[in-house]
C-alpha cells in the first residue's frame, strides 16, 4: 500500500521562522503549498491503488462467509477512499485560499491561525480560540 499522511509528515521540514519575517510572505505559502500537494498526491495514489486493489481482488466466492467478508472489506475501503475525497476537496479548497491570498487567516475573527498550527492541520480555516469555542458550542447543542 502507498505511504499514508504519517508518512507525509516523517518527510517534511517544519518551517524555520526568521526574526522580523512577515506572516505568510511567500517563502510560507510555498511550503505550505509543497505540503498540501504532496497531501494531495498521496491521496490520489491511495484512490489508484484502490482501484487496482478491487479489480485484482474481485472474486465471486461460492462460500457465503468468504463473499460477506470480502464486500466487508471493500465496503471499508470505500468508505475510507470517500473520506480522502472529502479531504481532497478541502486541499484543493485550500490551495485556492493561497492563490487568493486569503491562507493563514481565521475565517471567524481574521487573527493569524499561526504556522504551527497550519503544519499540524494545514486545512485549518479557524484560529485555535475559534476552532475550540466552535467545538464547545457543538458538544452544547448535541446533548
Amino acid at each position: 500500500m502507498p505511504e499514508t499522511k504519517e508518512s507525509l509528515l516523517k518527510h517534511y521540514v517544519p518551517y524555520q521562522l526568521k526574526e522580523g519575517e512577515e506572516y505568510m510572505n511567500e517563502a510560507q505559502l510555498e511550503h505550505f503549498k509543497s505540503i498540501l500537494n504532496a497531501w494531495k498526491r498521496e491521496l490520489m495514489e491511495e484512490v489508484d491503488s484502490t482501484i487496482h486493489h478491487m479489480q485484482e481482488d474481485a472474486a465471486n466466492f461460492a462460500d457465503p462467509s468468504d463473499r460477506a467478508s470480502q464486500e466487508e472489506e471493500f465496503s471499508l475501503e470505500l468508505r475510507t477512499r470517500d473520506r480522502e475525497r472529502k479531504l481532497t476537496k478541502k486541499i484543493n479548497e485550500t490551495l485556492e485560499r493561497i492563490e487568493d491570498d486569503d491562507y493563514g487567516y481565521c475565517d471567524s475573527c481574521g487573527v493569524e491561525i499561526g504556522i504551527r498550527r497550519l503544519e499540524a492541520r494545514p486545512t485549518a480555516t479557524l484560529c485555535i480560540d475559534c476552532k475550540t469555542l466552535a467545538e464547545i458550542k457543538e458538544k452544547q447543542l448535541g446533548s
